[in-house]
């Protein structure tokens, strides 16, 4: 099989493609013949360095899989080969095979395609955890996110419309004005001051969720309404393009702003940092899955797929993510030929 690995810290050169045997699983796991994986803006930052969590160099990177199972361990009972699958890989994704737990891994539906489930466990799952399970999110409330017509932010603008929200402002270049209202949200063009905005209008939001960290975070805190809550779960701003500035990352984390508690308990707002590869309540994530599958089989969610790229052009599909290009999800194309 081959997979992709990231041979070192670096730029896309960093990314290399190798070629080995198939995995094999251990007693409680499958071997998922992978026909899509999914990329997030977190894979970028682990090539460049700037991810605590990610593995030590070399790496193969990867959350999401969707594909087939192909082999089963001897204490498996769920799964047969041949069954159609979604999984979290926790990293090693980005390969033509993988072995996954089978506590990662749900069975997928003939109606629903390799590529809306590849696209689905992160974003969603992400969306989901913030709003409902730590937002005790309530028809009506009000939602901000940024990096609107990204992954998250589309998933945000679906899940928004399936709890019934009330305004739901979206950030984004002015490129993507059209794409973003589309989606059902109030596009903010990048640089307009948001908070100043969404006060005159509704006097803040009950929810704003915040990948882009630095100072950010505070324009953020200051869109809020009293009672609101603010969700961290993202640095972007510490990425300049495909390869690593130190400078930026330096000052990210230099314009990160330090809450005072005090302040905080006489507005009545609260703030979550958010990191779903560092959740440890598995039965949590098993359930909000559970939920976010039956939405997507009634078709209340439904993925935006920006593109599909084969995985050999991987380089290329980060280039276009590094580019704030994509609409929606991008995924790789490990399907066999």
């Amino acid at each position: 099989m081959k997979r992709v690995v990231y041979a070192r810290r670096g730029g896309l050169e960093a990314i290399e493609i190798v070629e080995e045997e198939d995995p094999t699983p251990t007693a409680d796991q499958v071997r998922i013949e992978v026909h899509r994986a999914g990329i997030n803006f977190a894979d970028l930052m682990m090539r460049q360095g700037l991810y605590g969590a990610a593995p030590d160099f070399p790496f193969t990177p990867g959350y999401e899989v969707s594909g087939i199972v192909r082999e089963v361990g001897e204490n498996v009972e769920d799964f047969a080969v041949g069954d159609r699958v979604v999984a979290f890989s926790g990293f090693g994704g980005y390969a033509e095979q993988v072995v996954v737990d089978t506590k990662q891994v749900w069975p997928l539906p003939e109606s629903i395609s390799f590529d809306a489930a590849a696209a689905m466990p992160v974003t969603y799952l992400t969306a989901h955890h913030m709003l409902v399970y730590l937002g005790n999110f309530k028809p009506g409330d009000s939602i901000l996110v940024h990096h609107a017509a990204g992954g998250v932010g589309t998933a945000t603008a679906q899940l928004a419309r399936a709890l019934e929200a009330g305004s739901v402002y979206g950030t984004a270049s002015a490129n993507k004005a059209e794409f973003v209202e589309s989606q059902g949200m109030i596009h903010i063009p990048r640089g307009e001051d948001f908070a100043k905005r969404i006060k005159s209008e509704i006097g803040g939001v009950h929810h704003a969720l915040d990948p882009v960290g630095g100072k950010h975070i505070m324009d953020s805190y200051r869109a809020l309404r009293n009672g609101g809550r603010l969700y961290v779960f993202g640095a972007s701003s510490a990425v300049k393009g495909p390869k690593r500035s130190m400078l930026k990352a330096l000052k990210m984390w230099w314009d990160t702003p330090r809450f005072d508690p005090i302040r905080m308990m006489n507005s009545n707002k609260s703030v979550y940092g958010i990191h779903m590869g560092m959740w440890k309540d598995e039965d949590v994530v098993r359930k909000q899955m559970v939920s976010l599958a039956k939405m997507l089989e009634l078709g209340h969610i439904d993925p935006v797929i920006d593109s599909v790229y084969r995985f050999e052009d991987v380089a290329a599909a980060q280039q276009h993510i590094h580019d704030r290009g994509n609409r929606g999800k991008v995924l790789l194309d490990f399907s066999p030929k």
